[in-house]
């Protein structure tokens, strides 16, 4: 799923390119893109953008006569910026918004299509759609405290609740608990004052740096490789890969239809995290240290090659 970095990349070249120009028409491939009614899409036609800002992980772009569009793209959902008039892509494809310079087409490489899109007249519509986060780039430390404590929740968890903190999804909040040094199962109840400023640094400097880093690398051309996995990052994606910081493997926790990536030296003090499937698979043999775990390992080794 596009998170923060990845949201600000598309916000910028979307202002370079679509602001002051209107919307000649939308183009829709599948009606179920449309999650609103009143307004209807069509009267965006022939309305000029004003603006294109990111609410969390939505878009929202502001046309004349306060009208928004407000696109959420879910996990699969991307964008690509394409020749005046391009066709819609078949299996793909959602829509196409069609300006003078070009063609912004919307798709979704998934079956399961949850991509939206909301129109909506006034800011009180777009408010309604903010599920209520705190800005991570913008939060006071008292502001970025009382969010983090205001449920009892594991840290993964929290970073990830649009509802607590606007933007952080599954990749970044792992790459954020792996700078602060923090387990992603610590509850946020029990963490120290010095500890919720650690966290609240690593994910200013986190996003901060991933948002500088895609900027850098896309250039001037529209971003198009948007994906969850860069190469870069320290745990996310990397398991069983070594940590950056102390050369162990990076070990993951696999849950529902996500996972937890994180360093045991760095985050845990060594202590390995049950992963559900892994557990019950093992039962009571389940490693409690990296090191337990590097010993099975080596000998599962030693005795495939015997």
């Amino acid at each position: 799923m596009p998170e923060l970095p990845d949201i600000e990349v598309y916000v910028d070249h979307l202002r370079r390119r679509i602001v002051s120009q209107p919307l000649l028409g939308v183009r829709l491939a599948s009606p179920f893109l449309v999650r609103s009614f009143d307004p209807p899409l069509r009267e965006c036609a022939g309305h000029r953008v004003e603006a294109v800002r990111r609410m969390g992980k939505r878009i929202v772009v502001d046309l004349d006569s306060d009208l928004h569009l407000v696109l959420h793209l879910m996990i699969a959902g991307r964008l690509r910026w394409r020749a005046p008039g391009a066709k819609v892509p078949g299996r793909i494809g959602l829509a196409a918004f069609d300006f003078a310079a070009g063609t912004l087409v919307l798709t979704e490489a998934s079956p399961k299509k949850r991509a939206s899109l909301h129109v909506v007249r006034g800011e009180e519509g777009v408010r309604a759609l903010d599920p209520g986060g705190v800005e991570p780039l913008s939060a006071g430390a008292d502001v970025f405290a009382a969010a983090l404590r205001r449920e009892s929740h594991t840290l993964k968890r929290a970073l990830t609740d649009p509802r607590l903190f606007s933007g952080i999804g599954n990749a970044y909040s792992d790459e954020i608990l792996w700078k602060a040094r923090l387990s992603p199962v610590r509850l946020t109840g029990s963490l120290t004052g010095e500890e919720i400023a650690r966290l609240r640094d690593a994910t200013r400097s986190t996003l901060l740096e991933w948002v500088e880093r895609l900027t850098r690398e896309t250039g001037d051309a529209f971003p198009e490789d948007v994906t969850a996995f860069r190469d870069g990052m320290a745990v996310h994606g990397r398991y069983r890969q070594p940590c950056p910081a102390c050369g162990l493997p990076v070990q993951r926790i696999a849950y529902a239809d996500n996972e937890a990536n994180y360093c045991a030296r760095c985050q845990t003090g060594g202590k390995l995290l049950a992963d559900r499937a892994l557990s019950r698979l093992l039962r009571g043999d389940w490693p409690k240290t990296i090191e337990e775990l590097e010993e099975r390992r080596g000998a599962a080794k030693h005795g495939s090659e015997g």
